[in-house]
């Protein structure tokens, strides 16, 4: 299995960062693609595909620590290629939630 869970939303309470800008201020760090559970259930397969991805925007995904679980917010075309290449971890920005 690649992910801890695939989920379908997000169970924790709403922290404001919605645009790319807002998660600037958290330093990524490598996170374990076994630890993360998704809030999408769904790939778009011509993002995964596109060679400019990332281009618009954070080359980070965006992951929320909350009660102990590591949510993967933004980024699932990046973890879904990090898993093709035989890669166990993700750079991501990771917010902690209290």
């Amino acid at each position: 299995m690649i992910f801890k869970a695939v989920g379908d939303g997000r169970p924790y309470p709403e922290h404001g960062r919605s645009r790319t800008r807002d998660w600037v201020d958290v330093p990524p760090r490598q996170v374990r693609l076994d630890e993360l559970v998704t809030t999408k259930r769904t790939l778009d397969l011509d993002t995964l595909l596109a060679e400019d991805s990332t281009f618009y925007g954070d080359l980070f995904a965006h992951v929320v620590e909350y009660e102990g679980t590591l949510y993967l917010e933004d980024g699932l075309h990046r973890a879904v290629r990090a898993a093709l290449q035989q890669r166990p971890v993700l750079h991501a920005r990771v917010l902690t939630i209290r």
